[in-house]
């Protein structure tokens, strides 16, 4: 069973983490999601750190339920505006538009987003192996579903987070190939999600929120780990 996460990581693009039955299998670094997924060949799914399916108004309940579950590490996940937002063309529009269908502006930070955003999502769309993914929501599942208590960029959050996925059987070696340049806590985001990855090829993943909201593309708004 081979599958891979991949995670945004800034003006590197994106990194992917692959595994094989479980075991870590390589790392990947591409400009381009779509490509980083046509490098890794052949895999079963594909778990992504990134908004995937969006609605028409209001704020997508995955986010309210995956906020709801993280107590301390809540603000990781950022409520995704509608649709029609991300089709503007500038931030001051796309904030306009959110208030209208949402009530608050859209905030800069999940605009600088946007790029990326449209990119995983018409990746999504196109290819049903993609789902969507929360890092956070995946190492709260790791941690017996206790959220972690120390951020991903401090030294005990990231040595927590790999101790959790060794335990896992996902042991990250001291060389990752490509991945060496990216940043560790994009590597872990990554590790986590391939882990989150395995469990919806094994058919073993759960998903927020329980009963998931359509997309107007008929695919379901959710966040699995």
């Amino acid at each position: 069973m081979d599958v891979l996460g991949a995670d945004a990581c800034g003006k590197q693009g994106w990194v992917g983490i692959r595994l094989t039955d479980g075991a870590y299998a390589g790392s990947l670094v591409d400009l381009r999601l779509e490509r980083l997924i046509e490098r890794a060949a052949e895999v079963d799914v594909v778990a992504v750190d990134m908004p995937l399916g969006l609605v028409e108004q209001g704020w997508r309940a995955a986010d309210l339920a995956a906020r709801a579950l993280l107590g301390v590490r809540r603000s990781s996940v950022f409520p995704v505006a509608p649709r029609t937002a991300w089709e503007e063309q500038d931030y001051r529009a796309a904030a306009g538009r959110c208030q209208e269908l949402t009530g608050n502006r859209l905030s800069r930070q999940a605009w600088a987003l946007r790029p990326k955003l449209l990119e995983a999502r018409a990746c999504w769309l196109a290819d049903e192996r993609i789902h969507e993914v929360h890092p956070e929501v995946s190492f709260r599942a790791l941690a017996d579903g206790v959220p972690l208590p120390y951020a991903k960029k401090t030294w005990r959050g990231q040595n927590l987070r790999r101790t959790l996925l060794a335990a896992a059987g996902l042991v990250l070696p001291d060389e990752l190939g490509e991945a060496d340049r990216i940043p560790v806590d994009d590597v872990l985001d990554a590790a986590v999600a391939a882990w989150s990855a395995n469990r919806i090829a094994l058919g073993t993943a759960n998903r927020v929120p329980e009963a998931p909201e359509p997309d107007a593309e008929g695919r379901l708004v959710e966040i699995r780990y």
